[in-house]
């Protein structure tokens, strides 16, 4: 039987969260022994601890064995198994779309992330076995079960587990095309209303430089006018002072006020009082 193996590796950040977390239990562990040395507390505690480390290592991912009927995803003492004749859909998918999961049982971060999650975007259930928070793909089943597994060669498991069909058309990428499709055209006709903004800016600057070279012309013209007015109101007010002046000096004036035969009779009353004065 031919098979395909994919074999599972931990990043730096999964071995950074699973040294925290061991650090967190043998700290959590030493403290309860001190402080209730012999105590129910301790021994519980211990015991407790004791079975999560063993019940999550049951489901740390080991590897991804792909055969001509199954894909299985083979755990340290667990095996998850679906057929490959009902697998609708296999994807790839980006980092990004996986901020909305939180684990419900099953771990996250100690010795890689498995178990039940719950994806808060479609507010649904699915299954993760990754060893590390990258490289995901996405295999959706013909009952819409979601199985998210990762590993290096994720190109080429998808290439291998794709349905002869093809793949079942995916509502949500759909959705999210139609909404980078809307996004794109709103941009476009953003940048259109720009531009025609621009263009009409640009006809008003125009508009507003030829109305101040009319204004500036009617300016000169109104300026010539009244300097043309200036020069006929001169020279009539020349003219007008030119006539005045022969007014008033009348010919003749001299003549009337010297009366003629004044001076006769006053020569003639001096010498009657000469007379009577002898």
């Amino acid at each position: 039987m031919i098979q395909s193996t994919y074999k599972y590796r931990f990043d730096r950040r999964t071995i950074y969260w699973s040294l925290v977390h061991l650090g967190v239990f043998v700290l959590l562990g030493v403290s309860l022994y001190v402080l209730y040395e012999g105590g129910y507390l301790s021994a519980w505690f211990t015991s407790f601890v004791g079975a999560l480390i063993a019940l999550m290592a049951l489901s740390i991912p080991r590897k991804i064995v792909v055969t001509e009927q199954t894909l299985q995803v083979r755990c340290l003492l667990d095996i998850t198994e679906i057929r490959r004749d009902e697998i609708a859909s296999v994807r790839r998918v980006d980092t990004r779309r996986m901020k909305g999961f939180i684990p419900i049982f099953g771990g996250y971060g100690f010795f890689g992330y498995y178990g039940h999650f719950i994806d808060l975007r479609r507010l649904d259930r699915v299954r993760i076995y990754a060893s590390k928070w990258s490289d995901f793909v996405e295999i959706t089943d013909i009952y819409e079960d979601r199985l998210y597994v990762s590993c290096d060669e994720a190109d080429r498991l998808v290439a291998e587990l794709t349905p002869p069909g093809g793949n079942r058309p995916d509502e949500e990428a759909e959705e999210e095309a139609e909404e980078e499709a809307s996004k794109t055209a709103e941009a476009v006709n953003a940048v259109n209303a720009a531009k025609a903004a621009e263009t009409v800016n640009a006809a008003e600057a125009v508009n507003a430089a030829e109305t101040a070279e009319g204004i500036e012309e009617v300016r000169e013209k109104a300026g010539e006018a009244a300097g043309a007015a200036g020069e006929v109101a001169g020279a009539a007010s020349g003219a007008a002072s030119a006539g005045a002046g022969g007014d008033t000096a009348k010919p003749g004036a001299g003549g009337d006020t010297a009366k003629p035969g004044t001076g006769g009779r006053a020569g003639r009353k001096a010498q009657k009082r000469r007379k009577q004065g002898s």
